[in-house]
């Protein structure tokens, strides 16, 4: 088994985006919206097992909820 990864890799790294969208999608259809989020729930945890380092899941975390809180020009005044 490999090593855990040194840092979060941020810049594209799939073959085809497309293609891995439209199989992540293809796992979703005919879920409810509850199992829909289990499933979800279920994959990031394996892809954490996966990453094995807990610094780089901090690291994704971290920009996850950074790009998940509305920024101030989204705010409505």
């Amino acid at each position: 088994m490999g090593g855990p990864i040194v840092s979060l890799v941020t810049k594209p790294n799939l073959a085809s985006v497309d293609d891995a969208y439209a199989l992540l999608i293809s796992h979703h259809k005919g879920l409810s919206e509850e199992e829909s989020i289990a499933f979800n729930a279920r994959l990031i945890l394996i892809l954490m097992n996966h990453i094995g380092d807990t610094a780089v899941l901090a690291e994704a975390l971290s920009l996850t909820g950074q790009q998940t809180k509305p920024s101030r020009s989204d705010a409505v005044e």
